[in-house]
């Protein structure tokens, strides 16, 4: 196993299939690996190229085997579709990963830290919590209004619902309705308190990362938005251009041309979502600013508004600071605004 050059590992939970190739692309290892056997087998191999589709734990055994003095890169896994020769089972799989591997212009996705997959957590985290907040608000909002008692549009003015539901002096609440109300506030008063915390938390990270704290002088990116861009790409190096950064974020058109004839459609959504949707209600804020603080236009914004949907516009918006992002990061600069 000693001309082992290039090795393709199909991930699983507990049965891995490894792949390997020679220099001339023969295939001279082909085994099923146990998850307690796999680091024991890259131990025993001389370093080389090892590749695996950037999906599921693909972080972690990345940063495993690397450690083992192999070179590992992580493929998106449309881009290994197109190799596999026949159908879809482990075998064929790792073969297809150690083929993809080995061409020249293949992408690959950079390996994250364990500091950046926690500061993700914290993300993913608060978002599904701020999901359950929205949830538990609606819920209160329809069974009161079932009572005949409403309130103002706002998460805020859920408030005086709450009021209404722990006054027992108030008549208009059933015994048993007030009760499981009592149930989802108690329920929204926790969740409400973990979002604090987990917000506090990115707060003290932002404080401690430099690149984080320049990317909020950006208007329309807060702490959120830096944690979660920093997190996400770090230094934004794996990136030629702030263009290519956009891209990747899907904020630009689809494209489907031919024939010396392009044809552009709408955004295409690929890559991060929660990060493209961060930028994209960043850029709603900005315009909101703009459109009440006359004194201070942008003609940039105002141009295109003149000619294009406000949701349009917000895209375009996203589009600029995702380039502006990766030219910060780049340079290690605060923003400055345009004379």
């Amino acid at each position: 196993m000693h001309n082992i050059t290039a090795i393709g590992l199909d991930l699983a939970k507990h049965v891995f299939q490894v792949h390997g190739m020679d220099q001339e692309g023969q295939a001279v290892l082909r085994k099923k690996v146990r998850r307690a056997q796999v680091l024991k087998l890259f131990a025993t191999l001389p370093p080389c190229l090892v590749g695996m589709e950037a999906c599921g734990s693909a972080h972690h055994w990345a940063r495993e085997i690397s450690a083992q003095g192999h070179q590992v890169r992580l493929i998106p896994p449309q881009y290994v579709r197109p190799f596999l020769k026949t159908n879809k089972h482990d075998a064929a799989d790792a073969e297809a990963i150690a083929e993809a591997l080995v061409r020249p212009t293949m992408r690959f996705a950079p390996i994250k830290s364990a500091d950046q997959q926690a500061v993700l957590m914290l993300h993913r985290s608060r978002e599904l919590l701020v999901k359950q907040r929205t949830m538990l608000i609606n819920a209160v909002r329809g069974h009161c209004c079932e009572l005949g008692l409403t309130a103002s549009q706002g998460a805020s003015r859920v408030n005086d619902l709450i009021v209404m539901i722990e006054d027992s002096d108030d008549v208009r609440l059933p015994a048993f309705a007030r009760e499981a109300l009592g149930v989802l506030i108690a329920q929204l008063q926790t969740v409400k308190e973990a979002i604090r915390k987990l917000e506090s938390k990115l707060q003290a990270w932002h404080r401690s990362q430099q690149a984080s704290q320049r990317l909020t002088t950006i208007p329309g990116v807060g702490v959120i938005t830096a944690t979660a861009l920093v997190a996400t790409i770090g230094d934004g190096a794996q990136f030629k251009s702030g263009r290519h950064l956009s891209a990747w974020l899907g904020l630009v058109p689809r494209q489907h041309s031919s024939g010396g004839k392009s044809r552009l459609g709408r955004i295409s959504k690929r890559g991060d979502g929660y990060v493209r949707r961060l930028l994209v209600h960043g850029s709603r804020a900005v315009l909101r600013w703009q459109r009440g603080a006359p004194k201070q236009p942008s003609p940039w914004i105002g141009k295109l508004l003149t000619r294009r949907p406000t949701n349009v516009v917000l895209v375009a918006m996203a589009n600029k600071t995702a380039r502006t992002v990766w030219a910060m990061m780049r340079d290690q600069q605060t923003f400055k605004v345009a004379a």
